[in-house]
């Protein structure tokens, strides 16, 4: 069994960075598909970034803003976000799951078997 803790979140200023932290405890992680979805309030849950082992892949709205990235050694999954926009405010939730199938799958938030519990971002204007 895989846990998850997601930390970092906060406030910010339009513009602004913050940096996601997921850390990863149980069984092996390295292999994983890991990924970053979230949920704005009155909205579904979408996602945002995912990484098989060192491929990244971005909803087309936070490309060139946000950064997945992972230490194995740590087995922590890291979402940079710079250049923050109010729209980007949500919920943020981190998950993992086996590699098993080819990438089109893993744009679905139920196609991860481990997930966290989120973290609150909030960007003012």
């Amino acid at each position: 069994q895989v846990q998850l803790v997601e930390s970092g979140g906060g406030l910010v200023q339009a513009g602004g960075s913050l940096r996601l932290s997921c850390a990863a405890s149980g069984r092996t992680f390295s292999s994983y598909v890991v990924g970053w979805f979230r949920q704005a309030p009155g909205k579904e849950r979408e996602f945002v970034a995912f990484m098989i082992t060192y491929s990244a892949y971005y909803r087309e709205a936070v490309k060139g803003r946000f950064t997945i990235s992972r230490d194995n050694a740590k087995k922590t999954v890291y979402l940079q976000m710079n250049s923050l926009k109010p729209e980007d405010t949500a919920v943020y939730y981190c998950a993992a799951t086996e590699t098993s199938y080819s990438s089109s799958y893993y744009y679905s938030w139920n196609s991860y078997n481990y997930r966290g519990q989120g973290t609150q971002v909030t960007v003012s204007s």
